[in-house]
């Protein structure tokens, strides 16, 4: 990629992030952005469509930072445990920005991004499993509930929270094996 627009990209997101971590994705602006980012508005929009198209844009990144951190996605199956600490690790490596990005009316977007994104990287591995309703159903409620549960307890520690949500997480598990 040419230097020039790559540094026009940073230059662009850069902007983004300091104007979301101070108001809601609503509240922003394409020419506050081109003001800060020292661009002009077509320039921006040789980029991307809208404010939004952005954010989507810098949400998806950050999904898939966090989702290739998970070295081993087998583990779901096969240790959900560990796979649950890995899951946690690597949401905790992109902590800042996705408190700035998901904050606010994308609170949930990442939960979201994130239960779609794993599940399929467990059905391009086990693809008997996709349309296996109770498995579906398993897997939603051991992310979805694994992230809220994390983000209502993360005052604590950390280890210890992790730890039990893996063991909630192998039980349900367990549970799914023996209907």
């Amino acid at each position: 990629m040419d230097l020039r627009i790559e540094k026009t990209e940073r230059e662009i997101k850069n902007a983004f992030i300091e104007l979301r971590s101070r108001k809601p994705l609503e509240k922003i602006t394409v020419k506050e952005l081109c003001e800060m980012a020292c661009i002009n508005k077509s320039t921006f929009y040789s980029h991307y469509k809208d404010i939004y198209d952005l954010s989507d844009s810098m949400e998806a990144e950050v999904v898939r930072s966090i989702t290739n951190s998970i070295s081993h996605p087998e583990y779901i199956m096969e240790r959900p445990a560990e796979f649950t600490r890995e899951l946690f690790l690597a949401y905790l490596s992109q902590n800042a920005l996705t408190m700035i990005l998901f904050s606010g009316s994308q609170r949930n977007h990442l939960v979201d991004r994130i239960e779609t994104s794993i599940k399929e990287m467990v059905f391009k591995e086990y693809p008997k499993y996709r349309n296996d309703e109770k498995w579906n159903i398993i897997l939603s409620y051991c992310i979805q509930g694994g992230y809220h549960t994390f983000q209502r307890n993360r005052e604590g520690d950390r280890n210890t929270l992790i730890a039990v949500i893996g063991e909630i997480t192998e039980a349900v598990q367990e549970l799914y094996e023996k209907v």
